[in-house]
C-alpha cells in the first residue's frame, strides 16, 4: 500500500468519526422537522374540515308481543344550529334537518340474541327516503360488564340520490352507577362505538360514532338519555366531516 492509500483511509476513518455527532444531531433535527411537518399537515386538514353541531331527540316506544317478539317505533328529528370550518368560518342559525319515523320488529333466537327487520321512512327538505333494515344482536355477559353487539345492514332508496348500502357494526355497554342494575330512581351509563361502511354509486365512505350518554330510571317503564352523538365521515377522499348532536332519549315501554 503506498502513502497516498495510507493517508485516504486515515482521512476516510478521521471523517467518519468526526461526523459521528454531527449526524446524531442531524437525525434528531430531522425527526423534529417531519414532526412538526405532519403536526402542521394535521393543523392544516382539520382547519378546511367542516363541522355542523345540533340537536338529536327522539321517542322510543317499546311494545312486546308473544313468542318472543317485541315491537320498537321510533320518532327522532335533527335540528342544526351551527356549521362552518374550523378555520373559523361558521354560520349560526337554527335549521330544520329531517324526521325518521322507523318501526323495528325482533325476536329472539338464543338466550342472549335477537335478530331484527324493519323500516325507515325519512322526511327531508320535501322528499321522502325510505330504508329496509335488516340487524342481529347478541349480548356478552362479562364478570362486570355487560357488552352489546350489533350488525346491521340496510338499504336507503329515494328519487332524488341513487341506491345507498350499508353495514354497520356497533359495540355499546351500559353501566349502573348503583349496583349491578339501573333500577328506578338510578342513574346509569351507556357507551357506544359504531363503524358503518356505506356504498352509493361507485363512492365508498366510512363513518365512525362514539355516542357516550347519561340515563335515568325514571320507572320501570321510562328512561331518559342526554349526551352527545359524535359523528365523522368523509374523511377518505374529502376533508373530513365533524358532526356534533346533542341527544336526548326517551324511552317508553307499553
Amino acid at each position: 500500500m503506498n502513502i497516498y492509500s495510507v493517508i485516504q483511509v486515515k482521512n476516510s476513518l478521521f471523517l467518519k468519526s468526526y461526523l459521528k455527532i454531527p449526524v446524531t444531531l442531524n437525525t434528531n433535527t430531522q425527526f423534529l422537522v417531519i414532526i412538526c411537518l405532519l403536526l402542521s399537515f394535521s393543523n392544516t386538514i382539520l382547519a378546511q374540515s367542516t363541522y355542523q353541531v345540533g340537536g338529536l331527540p327522539s321517542i322510543n316506544l317499546n311494545y312486546k308481543l308473544e313468542k318472543k317478539w317485541s315491537l320498537n317505533f321510533k320518532i327522532e328529528s335533527r335540528q342544526l344550529l351551527q356549521k362552518g370550518t374550523f378555520n373559523g368560518d361558521s354560520n349560526k342559525s337554527f335549521e330544520y334537518v329531517l324526521t325518521d319515523y322507523s318501526l323495528i320488529a325482533a325476536k329472539k333466537s338464543g338466550l342472549n340474541s335477537r335478530i331484527s327487520g324493519g323500516y325507515l321512512f325519512r322526511f327531508r327538505e320535501g322528499e321522502a327516503t325510505h330504508r329496509f333494515i335488516q340487524q342481529y344482536t347478541i349480548i356478552q355477559q362479562l364478570p362486570r360488564l355487560r357488552l352489546a353487539h350489533r350488525v346491521v345492514t340496510d338499504q336507503t332508496f329515494s328519487s332524488a340520490e341513487a341506491t345507498e348500502y350499508r353495514l354497520r357494526y356497533r359495540l355499546a355497554t351500559e353501566l349502573p352507577l348503583n349496583g349491578q342494575s339501573a333500577d328506578p330512581k338510578e342513574f346509569y351509563l351507556k357507551i357506544g362505538n359504531e363503524y358503518i361502511s356505506s356504498v352509493q354509486n361507485s363512492d365508498y365512505d366510512i363513518e365512525i360514532r362514539f355516542v357516550p350518554l347519561l340515563g335515568y330510571a325514571m320507572t320501570e317503564n321510562h328512561k331518559i338519555e342526554f349526551g352527545l352523538d359524535y359523528r365523522v365521515n368523509s374523511f377518505l377522499n374529502h376533508f373530513a366531516r365533524h358532526s356534533f348532536w346533542t341527544t336526548l332519549n326517551w324511552f317508553i315501554e307499553l
